[in-house]
């Protein structure tokens, strides 16, 4: 409060904030995560809204760790939860102008991966974990117009074959990331698993083909998750000939390789720093998969 000429007590005027310039709030908006704008400058006013559709604030799409604050939900394997993803995904896309160069999300479709494939040249980073209705009809748009892409992760994703696998090694050459893990169909972990039980039944079982169209087409990889894959020697023989780069390996719940072909094989793998292995000495739990008798 500031006194008057008339000696009257009047309020003290605050900053107008309608009035700052556009470079200003993109400054201030600039030092927010994504989640923070979308709860918060979005929703105070229009200009501000626009403001933050701004194509650089707008180059890295991630909802994984939105993803990982809550506890998982069947219900985000419906059809209606991936359209949501969907149209958010899209809008981003829109938003970037084309700049988007990261995407961390669940539960997305082709026809937002395909959307982003025709107008995000620059991606680089592309996770779709449990994208149950990602094929391979949007991968190979992915393959054949993102090559900048260094970073993959599909895991959880069944119906993304090994035929785009292929494509993208083809396609990518700086692909050094890689992430194909699958759900456990035994051990300890099988109960806390979330997702339709024939969605788990239907898993990629052609582990051997799938590892060595890694080790002929990723030859730079330095960091490859296989969990639970079906892979024997014959694939792991495959991997580590043709990614001697590798510096991280998990091959988690591999239970089709033995200790000691894993001993053998990995040891040529000169710049190995990490390696995870299956639990050989952990009592198994199979999943039960309930009999349809109609």
């Amino acid at each position: 409060m500031e006194v008057n000429g008339g000696g009257v007590m009047a309020p003290k005027l605050g900053p107008n904030w309608a009035e700052m310039t556009r470079e200003c709030l993109l400054d201030i908006f600039s030092r927010l995560s994504q989640e923070e704008r979308w709860m918060g400058p979005m929703l105070v006013c229009k200009t501000w809204m626009n403001t933050c559709h701004e194509p650089s604030l707008n180059t890295i799409f991630d909802l994984e760790t939105r993803f990982q604050s809550y506890p998982e939900s069947i219900n985000w394997w419906t059809l209606e939860f991936e359209d949501k993803v969907d149209a958010f995904l899209r809008s981003v896309v829109d938003w970037s102008e084309g700049g988007l160069t990261e995407i961390r999300v669940r539960h997305c479709s082709d026809r937002s991966l395909s959307y982003v494939a025709e107008r995000c040249p620059k991606l680089e980073v592309l996770w779709i974990k449990s994208c149950p209705h990602v094929t391979g009809e949007s991968m190979a748009k992915i393959a054949t117009n993102c090559p900048n892409l260094r970073e993959l992760d599909v895991s959880y994703s069944y119906c993304i074959s090994h035929e785009s696998l292929s494509m993208l090694g083809r396609h990518c050459p700086n692909l050094v990331i890689l992430k194909r893990n699958l759900f456990p169909r035994q051990g300890p972990n099988v109960s806390m698993i979330v997702a339709p039980v024939d969605y788990i039944r239907a898993f990629p079982r052609y582990g051997n083909i799938e590892a060595q169209i890694i080790g002929r087409h990723m030859p730079r990889l330095k960091h490859l998750e296989l969990q639970y894959c079906t892979m024997t020697v014959k694939g792991l023989t495959s991997v580590c000939k043709g990614c001697t780069n590798l510096e991280y390996l998990d091959l988690s719940g591999c239970l089709s390789l033995t200790n000691s072909e894993i001993t053998r094989f990995t040891s040529s793998l000169k710049n190995l720093m990490e390696i995870k292995k299956p639990d050989f000495n952990r009592p198994v739990d199979i999943l039960r998969i309930p009999r349809n008798d109609n």
